[in-house]
């Protein structure tokens, strides 16, 4: 029920968001099979969307791809926008990059987001070797974050050898193969999201 329901996100929103990891990327992509917004008249002309209508578009696309709730979203932009050394698309993007589950991701070590959540919620990883199980956690740079010893015989862990092998971590993050130690090297930058992030800006600047 639940991968029908992130299936269905993404197709309304008609863009990729790899809510299921790996599985947006094969043929079993549910917006590859059916390239057409969910429900009796999915396939039927729509008129473009509004500006406030492209807003709303690529705000949900964001919060959908982070597996943020609402409030958590508009928390962040009023925290971004206090950011006043950096233009707030730029800080937004920073905070959103540098959560915990994010990072985790981002690394390779969960095939989804919302698989990363879970796992830090669970306290499989350790920043810097305290354990944390807060998914919001900001990393900064020259963090170092591991899989807790008594976590790396866990299913999900166990085949990482193989996962990674022709895996490329972003550049602003390092992930040794053998040990599976992630550092954080710098702030976020070069990101490839499937949103507008200005747009997303403008819709919470109203």
């Amino acid at each position: 029920m639940a991968q029908r329901v992130l299936e269905k996100k993404e197709r309304s929103l008609g863009v990729k968001l790899f809510l299921k990891g790996e599985r947006c990327n094969s043929p079993k992509c549910a917006l590859t099979r059916k390239p057409y917004r969910p429900g009796m008249h999915g396939k039927s002309y729509r008129r473009a969307p509004s500006e406030t209508g492209r807003q709303l578009l690529e705000k949900q696309k964001i919060r959908f791809t982070y597996g943020l709730r609402e409030e958590q979203m508009r928390r962040i932009f009023e925290t971004a926008v206090k950011k006043l050394s950096v233009a707030t698309d730029q800080a937004l993007l920073d905070l959103l990059e540098r959560r915990l589950d994010n990072v985790i991701y981002r690394l390779g070590l969960a095939t989804s987001r919302s698989m990363a959540k879970q796992l830090v919620g669970h306290g499989h990883f350790l920043v810097n070797g305290k354990r944390v199980t807060v998914p919001s956690y900001l990393v900064r740079p020259n963090d170092v974050l591991t899989i807790r010893t008594q976590s790396k015989e866990h299913l999900v862990f166990k085949d990482l050898a193989t996962t990674l092998k022709n895996y490329e971590v972003p550049g602003w993050l390092s992930l040794d193969m053998t040990t599976f130690q992630g550092t954080v090297l710098s702030a976020p930058k070069d990101l490839d999201v499937p949103f507008d992030i200005n747009l997303v800006v403008d819709y919470y600047s109203q």
